[in-house]
């Protein structure tokens, strides 16, 4: 039987517990794929991210943003399905931002199963989307991803 992948998507300020997911379902056995500033991230011992995001305070810089969601992207679209890490962020429970959910389309496009972390804020103002696009729930037990 192939062994399956899953690609991590997430904000960055949560990609110190990406890398704790990503372990957790290795040991699942899956393959799993991460945001490559994650890996970076984990290489340098440093998770700031205002370090890492230069393009908020150069605007030029937003070249580097383009390459690392286009990079993602192909990860996604490699994968059997998508794992959307949504953490507490800025005191708002079950955070997805925009990226992610444009990750969470590209997934709905190509027909991959999309698996949400916890259950979301119902304060998103795209939350109607989120639900459209028929994630499972797995309310933070790895264990309810099945692929087949």
């Amino acid at each position: 039987m192939k062994i399956k992948t899953i690609t991590i998507c997430s904000s960055a300020s949560h990609y110190r517990n990406v890398l704790d997911v990503e372990q957790e379902l290795k040991k699942l056995g899956f393959r799993v794929k991460v945001p490559a500033i994650a890996k970076l991230m984990q290489k340098r011992n440093d998770f700031d991210v205002d370090k890492h995001k230069t393009w908020f305070k150069n605007k030029k810089d937003y070249h580097k943003k383009t390459k690392l969601m286009l990079k993602h992207f192909k990860k996604i679209i490699d994968a059997d399905a998508i794992l959307i890490l949504n953490l507490e962020k800025r005191g708002l429970q079950g955070y997805i931002g925009g990226n992610t959910l444009m990750e969470m389309t590209l997934a709905f496009h190509y027909k991959k199963p999309i698996f949400i972390y916890d259950n979301i804020s119902e304060e998103l103002s795209f939350k109607e989307e989120i639900y459209a696009v028929n994630p499972k729930f797995i309310e933070r037990d790895l264990k309810k991803i099945i692929l087949r």
